[in-house]
């Protein structure tokens, strides 16, 4: 490999190659894409590299690109190859007049690589650290790196959300994550839990779900939450959960949710029995 510390330096990131890995910085300019800012910086472990291209970019730009193996990146498992080119965190866009320069560095970085391509059995890129959170359009997720969170909001969650009340998913009860862009249609964060084999095909009906909508679950916000949570899934999952003493509410906000389940009893969308037990189960709260 180069020099220890030699830096290649692109359009919103530089790569300082090392002796066991390429440490990705990414600028924080206005122009940079917001997953980079957010992202800070990747280490990519040499062992976590299956490959490098270089090829032709847009209006006078060559692209050096890692590729990693399978399993290896938690933010590539939960994007599942939906990011746009332009959010891609392993991308570097050099001007064209760098193309030697950047095959340089891709020769060395390939002469260095192991012959092993195949899936990784761990994560070998670290996953964004908890605790995180981010607006959905029905309800607002956070993630304290044991415990998934859902609160629903009730200008935009379902009456069956609503009915089922706010959420905790511990990760151990959880295998895997279902993260849709939002730049696509129904766009959502599905937490794959162990004990649920058919959850409802409407993400806005699943309890174990929050939707996305225009500015609610950028994928700046949502798709970090998705590695992070997919990330300890695979490492905590089979430990036994540990049952948590609920928190006490906000009485405001019990007596809000009281009013719109008062709503939602008046519409016909919930039955006297349902309404009298969830009252009490909010009243219980306080």
């Amino acid at each position: 490999m180069s020099r220890m510390g030699d830096v290649l330096a692109g359009f919103h990131a530089a790569w300082e190659f090392e002796s066991d890995s390429v440490l990705i910085r990414y600028e924080r300019g206005i122009r940079t894409p917001k997953l980079f800012q957010v992202l800070g910086e990747r280490r990519v472990p040499l062992a976590a590299i299956a490959g490098v291209t270089l090829a032709p970019g847009k209006r006078g730009t060559v692209v050096l690109r890692i590729e990693l193996r399978p399993g290896a990146d938690p933010l590539l498992d939960a994007a599942a190859g939906q990011l746009k080119d332009g959010s891609d965190p392993y991308r570097l866009v050099l001007s064209a007049e760098r193309e030697t320069l950047a095959e340089y560095y891709a020769d060395e970085l390939r002469a260095i690589l192991g012959t092993d391509a195949g899936p990784a059995e761990r994560y070998l890129v670290a996953a964004p650290e908890a605790p995180l959170q981010f607006k959905a359009y029905d309800g607002k997720a956070s993630f304290d790196g044991r415990t998934v969170h859902f609160r629903w909001f009730w200008t935009g969650a379902s009456s069956a959300k609503w009915k089922a009340g706010d959420q905790s998913f511990p990760v151990a009860g959880l295998s895997g994550v279902e993260w849709r862009s939002p730049e696509v249609f129904e766009g959502h964060l599905r937490l794959l839990r162990r004990d649920v084999a058919e959850p409802p095909a409407q993400a806005d009906q699943d309890p174990g779900a929050v939707v996305f909508g225009l500015g609610y679950g950028p994928v700046h916000e949502s798709l970090p939450f998705a590695a992070a949570v997919l990330a300890a899934v695979r490492e905590y999952g089979p430990v036994p959960a540990v049952p948590a003493s609920a928190p006490r509410r906000d009485p405001a906000d019990i007596a809000e949710r009281i009013r719109h389940l008062g709503e939602l009893h008046q519409a016909g969308l919930v039955t006297d029995e349902e309404f009298s037990v969830k009252k009490a189960e909010l009243l219980a709260e306080l």
